[in-house]
């Protein structure tokens, strides 16, 4: 029997939303306390340097609207490093961040940032924050991984996403066959795998049908569909797709 497969919510763009006017609309807490009410299993927002889309003190808010578990997605900086610690959310994801990116590019390089690295997972783990780390499903990267001693990776599914998006069958089979192998490996040596990135109604099935995946982490395309079906609507369908695939 496959195991339940927990649908993240990233409502980071709710909060892209309410910043292009300023003021505090569209509300990221309302879209918090929705998700929860639909079945979604977790929240995930990223505080970017820039501030762009969720604010500092959004994510109090977020925990304190919410049981659901708050997943936050940081940059190994020192300055987020202190949020975290400060916040105690659920968990904490490392992720690459460039300041003139639109969306996170890529996974974060653990085997060549190892030592860079080490200090921010230590101090999370110590904090009683799960650490996880967004890479690419790659060997090199999941071992870097096991030597970091991270519990949890998220793989980048861009890929995949982009080769099914272009049409192209070979490159879309062979990005989730290699989704698909590192999760069986990353599970085999004790470390829980998670995927999002670049997901849809349209590709999402595949992902989900991966049997040692324990979670997908979905937003930019479940805030867009909301702004036609609203968000209810929105996260039902993509919950109801998951749980088709298993």
């Amino acid at each position: 029997m496959n195991r339940p497969l927990r649908l993240g919510v990233n409502i980071d763009h709710v909060a892209t939303i309410r910043n292009a006017r300023g003021g505090d609309h569209p509300d990221p807490v309302r879209a918090a306390e929705i998700v929860a009410s639909v079945g979604g299993d977790g929240i995930t927002a990223h505080l970017r340097e820039d501030r762009r889309h969720i604010r500092d003190e959004d994510l109090r808010r977020i925990q304190d609207a919410t049981d659901l578990p708050l997943n936050l997605e940081m940059a190994a900086t020192d300055e987020m490093l202190a949020i975290a610690l400060a916040h105690r959310p659920h968990a904490a994801c490392i992720v690459p961040e460039k300041r003139e990116e639109r969306t996170t590019e890529g996974g974060l390089d653990a085997a060549g940032q190892h030592n860079h690295l080490q200090r921010y997972v230590d101090s999370l783990r110590e904090a009683d924050i799960r650490v996880s780390l967004f890479i690419e499903a790659s060997e090199r990267q999941l071992d870097a991984a096991l030597r970091l001693g991270v519990p949890v990776v998220e793989f980048h599914t861009g890929e995949y996403a982009h080769a099914q998006l272009d049409g192209d069958s070979e490159r879309t089979a062979r990005e989730l066959k290699r989704i698909a192998d590192m999760a069986a490996l990353a599970s085999k040596n004790g470390i829980e795998p998670h995927a999002g990135h670049g997901l849809t109604y349209e590709n999402v099935q595949p992902i989900a049908a991966i049997p040692q995946l324990a979670e997908l982490n979905i937003g930019h395309y479940l805030v867009g569909e909301a702004v036609f079906v609203g968000l209810e609507e929105a996260v039902r369908r993509m919950r109801d797709l998951m749980d088709e695939a298993r």
